[in-house]
């Protein structure tokens, strides 16, 4: 079930929703994922109640919890670049399940929804990892050629992109027809140094920022060329989507622009704490985490602000959690 605010008022019959009465809507309505995020410089992720907007719990990990993605319906992988280790997060009972070591600086996890495979970038032997998450092993590596950082994978699971750097020249496409045995297809090189990677929902569209401009390309993925190329803010910029739209946050300028799905208009463009570089979305849901001043700025899917929350002294990376079945 994967509704926006503006589908419940309709199905309500409301014509406006006023931020009080949004938790009472999401706990009527089942949806109530909870917010993993990154508490980067206390070794620990903030477990976020996004409905009653108040912290559940700290699970302790690692130092330096830098990245943090779903994979599966209670798992979540948190990487640490400079243990090279990967910490296994039990989103349910919040609880650190598995570490993994043996990698050497890992940093963005894609993982299919449905599957029981997380492929995870190591920047630092300029590799990607295939991990068994729930038996908590690394099965496979393939070399890229370069210092792999974001990643995005299709809805189908069956290729996925990663820009090779932060200011990246080049983009790497992966195959994963075969999904335990990844193979480089080939590298692509983007109008910019590219910095995120991420693939619409419909799988029509990839959408790559930039590291060193103000600009996002949008390529078609079967043509593996750009089709639009439109004006950002201050790089980097990262990239989710929901509710049919896309969110753009600027770290550095501290702004979040909403872009339609289909042909890359701003529909709104409104402030975020500055150091809200990354951004995630799920169940109606929005959330910016800020490395700069610690917090997690919770946004409805169409990237109107709901709460601003002061979780940790720096908190780099979140993702989103399934509601409770």
């Amino acid at each position: 079930m994967d509704l926006t605010w503006r589908e419940l008022l309709l199905a309500a019959g409301t014509p406006l929703l006023l931020p009080a009465a949004r938790p009472a809507l999401a706990l009527a309505a089942g949806l109530e994922p909870t917010a993993l995020v990154t508490a980067d410089t206390r070794s620990h992720v903030v477990a976020v109640d996004l409905v009653r907007g108040r912290v559940r719990a700290r699970i302790p990990t690692l130092p330096g919890p830098r990245s943090i993605e779903r994979a599966g319906a209670r798992l979540a992988v948190v990487a640490h670049p400079y243990d090279g280790a990967l910490s296994l997060v039990d989103g349910r009972d919040l609880r650190v399940a598995r570490v993994l070591r043996g990698m050497g600086s890992p940093r963005y996890t894609a993982a299919r929804r449905d599957g029981p495979l997380a492929y995870v970038t190591d920047s630092g032997r300029g590799e990607l990892a295939t991990i068994a998450v729930v038996r908590g092993r690394i099965v496979r590596r393939v070399e890229l050629g370069g210092p792999a950082r974001h990643v995005g994978i299709a809805p189908d699971g069956r290729r996925l992109w990663t820009a090779l750097g932060s200011k990246a020249s080049e983009l790497a496409l992966i195959d994963l027809r075969d999904p335990s045995r990844p193979r480089l297809l080939r590298r692509i090189r983007p109008p910019f140094l590219a910095h995120d990677v991420a693939v619409a929902p419909d799988g029509r569209r990839v959408w790559v920022s930039s590291g060193d401009q103000g600009r996002i390309a949008v390529y078609d993925p079967a043509l593996l060329e750009p089709v639009l190329e439109l004006d950002a803010d201050a790089p980097p910029q990262h990239i989710a989507f929901s509710s049919g739209v896309v969110l753009v946050t600027s770290g550095e300028d501290g702004t979040l622009r909403v872009h339609a799905q289909k042909d890359g208009r701003v529909l709104r463009a409104s402030s975020v704490p500055t150091g809200s570089y990354n951004v995630t979305a799920g169940w109606g849901w929005a959330a910016s985490p800020s490395l700069s001043v610690g917090t997690l700025c919770v946004t409805d899917g169409t990237g109107r602000q709901v709460e601003r929350l002061r979780v940790a002294p720096a908190a780099h990376d979140a993702c989103l959690m399934p509601p409770a079945a």
